[in-house]
């Protein structure tokens, strides 16, 4: 009988390393008050001030109810605001505080911990192919 050892596929690694990045954002991220997730908003917003909604939901790949979750607690926190648009009251913009502006050098510095953290003992030529294949990755399970 051909029993499948989970632990030694690719998908069950890459469950692995997912939570390991995951729970080391948190730990960098805390000490800024923020949540893992909220840094992607607010890098998103650096990028684009007054997105809508929608437009930060897409980018970020997330479904909008957990981005109005996520935004909500953010507004109560004062990081964000959300104003309507102003030519359409349906839609609603988000745009960063002054408290979210003052917080970006220490978000960019945490990301790129994160990131070097990440990639440590890797060559450049390592590095470009690992992106390479996690995008194929990416690529194949969101067709």
């Amino acid at each position: 009988m051909n029993t499948l050892n989970i632990q030694e596929t690719i998908s069950y690694l890459l469950a692995q390393v997912g939570k390991a990045h995951r729970n080391a954002a948190n730990t960098a991220l805390n000490s800024l008050d923020l949540h893992v997730g909220q840094e992607m908003v607010l890098l998103q917003l650096s990028q684009e001030d007054g997105q809508t909604q929608s437009q930060l939901a897409e980018r970020m790949c997330v479904e909008a109810p957990t981005l109005t979750r996520m935004l909500q607690r953010m507004e109560r926190d004062q990081v964000i605001r959300r104003l309507p648009d102003s030519q359409d009251a349906r839609i609603s913009r988000v745009y960063m505080t002054k408290q979210a502006l003052d917080l970006q050098p220490a978000i960019e510095q945490c990301w790129s911990t994160l990131e070097a953290n990440t990639l440590a003992g890797l060559t450049a030529e390592e590095r470009m192919l690992l992106r390479r294949l996690l995008m194929q990755v990416h690529t194949n399970l969101t067709q």
